[in-house]
Formats: structure tokens, C-alpha cells, sequence
């Protein structure tokens, strides 16, 4: 579903990075980890189409991403890749159901509504959805993250440290819960991650 060759990306002179080739099926899970500052979360942009890659092909399911322009990469991204950053970026004066139904929206001009309400249920949160983002706790707003990520069916969900803030339990709950939701939607799940708890879990891993 998502394959990288020869993927390349600087900053500036003084930093540069170079990637080894990936690859993660449908359904499957793949762990990047690594000290800080060995280019985990920028590899992440990168396969997000969120960075251009300095040389290298990304494809996902077929398309290689670096050769699509601004706007189709926009259009692209929001129709097959889901994105849990560290910082959620709600807009606050929205509920939680609001949040995830913009996400739909500029995705492909439809809300979604019946769909955010179901996968809120799924994960818990069905007490939630006319709360504000600034109501919940920080695993509630992992969750609500998690959420607005599924709810296009991506063909490749990207995870940027979604366990860093979380204790052991809830720490593994997420894992489990997106391990089971990257099977049941058929998506390809990349986690970025310093996280030594989730390698206990996902046994396919890279380490940059």
C-alpha cells in the first residue's frame, strides 16, 4: 500500500537525511523508531505528502505522491491518508463531532455524519460528541484524533507518537485500537515512535 525508495529530504546544509526504503501492506503495521533528531517525524511529512522529498519516490497504492501537484496532493491526501499528529489541532470553538465531520468536508464536500457518530461509538466516545475538544481528557482527544483520521477510509494511516502522553494502559489501548482499526478498514498503519512499550506489540519495525 505504501512502498519509499531512495527518499532524501534537507533542511538546510548543515541537515540532511537519507532513508531506507520501506514498505507496509494493507492491514499492516509498521513502527519507525529512533533517537530524536534521526528524522522520524520528518520521514512521517513525507510520506503524508505534508513535506517534498528531495529526491525519491513515495507511492501509495500505485500513485507516487512527489510527482502530484500542490493541489492534486491536497485533494490526494485527503482521500486516501489519515493523520495523527502529536499536536491534535482541533479548532476549539467546534464540538467533537464538528471536528471530525470539517475533516470529511474538505475531503470531498459531503459530512459525514452518520459515519463520525458510528466511529465515536466505536471508540468510546459516544458520551463526547457535543463536548469541545477542551473538555477531554488527553486520551479522549487521542481518540477524537484517531477518529478524524478513519473518517474517510484512508488507504494509509500515519501516526506521529500517539502513546507519548499516555499512561501504560491507555498506551496500550491505543495500540490495540489502531492495530484493529488499520485490519478492519484495510489500511496500511506507520507509527512514528520513541515509545520502547508499543515494540512489545508490533513486531515489524525499522530503526533509523
Amino acid at each position: 500500500m505504501v512502498t519509499s525508495q531512495n527518499i532524501s529530504f534537507q533542511y538546510n546544509s548543515q541537515t540532511q537525511f537519507h532513508f531506507e526504503d520501506l514498505q507496509c501492506n494493507a492491514g499492516e503495521t509498521l513502527l519507525i523508531t529512533g533517537v530524536s533528531g534521526k528524522g522520524k517525524t520528518t520521514l512521517l511529512h513525507l510520506l503524508g505528502g505534508l513535506l517534498r522529498p528531495t529526491s525519491g519516490t513515495i507511492l501509495i497504492d500505485g500513485t507516487d505522491i512527489c510527482q502530484l501537484s500542490d493541489k492534486k496532493l491536497d485533494h490526494f491526501r485527503g482521500q486516501n491518508i489519515g493523520l495523527i499528529l502529536q499536536k491534535a489541532h482541533f479548532i476549539s470553538s467546534l464540538s467533537v463531532l464538528e471536528n471530525i465531520e470539517l475533516a470529511s468536508w474538505l475531503a470531498d464536500k459531503t459530512k459525514k455524519r452518520k459515519k463520525a457518530k458510528e466511529l465515536l461509538v466505536n471508540l468510546g466516545l459516544e458520551h463526547a460528541v457535543h463536548k469541545l475538544p477542551n473538555q477531554l481528557s488527553v486520551g479522549q482527544q487521542q481518540r477524537v484524533s484517531i477518529a478524524r483520521a478513519l473518517i474517510n477510509e484512508p488507504k494509509l494511516l500515519l501516526a506521529d507518537e500517539p502513546t507519548s502522553s499516555l499512561d501504560d494502559e491507555n498506551a496500550l489501548a491505543v495500540a490495540e485500537l489502531l492495530a484493529n482499526l488499520s485490519q478492519k478498514y484495510n489500511a496500511a498503519l506507520v507509527i512514528v515512535t520513541h515509545d520502547q512499550r508499543l515494540k512489545q506489540r508490533f513486531k515489524t519495525s525499522i530503526q533509523l
